[in-house]
């Protein structure tokens, strides 16, 4: 059966199918805004006046502390043997 459209070529929302319709966008708008908001948790870090992350902060001490983290990985022996080998 055919969705039954208006006027203007909108999807009916007074019909049986169009009322469907509608509930499963809503569902699935209300879905997706819980999704987002759980994983895109954004957090506005504190910058200094250069534009650089503030390091006196939570956020800029977790940062500091997982570059550290990398660059100390970054020359293991275990590495440096890759980059001479490969």
């Amino acid at each position: 059966m055919a969705v039954k459209k208006t006027a203007s070529g909108t999807v009916d929302k007074r019909t049986k199918e169009g009322k469907a319709i509608a509930a499963r966008m809503a569902k699935a708008r209300a879905a997706r805004a819980k999704s987002s908001t759980t994983t895109n948790k954004k957090t506005t870090l504190k910058k200094t006046q250069s534009g650089t992350v503030d390091k006196r902060t939570k956020e800029g001490k977790a940062i500091a502390a997982r570059m550290a983290k990398a660059r100390k990985a970054k020359n293991s022996l275990s590495n440096r043997l890759k980059r001479l080998f490969s």
